[in-house]
């Protein structure tokens, strides 16, 4: 289990409650099993809450959108943070979970498979 900062416990419930198109439509894939591994949604690590947490593999995926585009710096440290702790970050376009959620869930399948 990392360590998170309890501040974001309140955030994070009301992400999970609250997601966009993107993450909605992902959870319904990833949640219950369906990918072989189990996965947590809005989950707080450090002073971040990863879209999608699998502590089996302690691999983390993101969907980024536009609410990214002026982020470069916040998301490369917050990946080499999430890295520093030994896990596996894939980054996914929020344009391709609506547009080719097969391929993505390919992808997913196939980084599980290889940790």
């Amino acid at each position: 289990m990392h360590k998170y900062n309890k501040n974001l416990t309140g955030f994070a419930r009301h992400n999970r409650r609250s997601g966009n198109l993107s993450e909605a439509l992902l959870w319904n894939e990833l949640k219950q099993n369906k990918m072989g591994v189990s996965f947590t949604k809005q989950k707080p690590i450090g002073n971040y809450i990863a879209d999608f947490y699998c502590a089996e593999k302690n691999m983390v995926i993101e969907i980024d959108g536009w609410s990214h585009d002026d982020k470069y710096e916040y998301d490369h440290a917050r990946d080499e943070y999430m890295q520093s702790l030994g896990i596996h970050v894939l980054r996914i376009e929020d344009i391709d979970v609506k547009r080719d959620m097969s391929n993505v869930l390919i992808w997913i399948k196939h980084n599980i498979d290889s940790l």
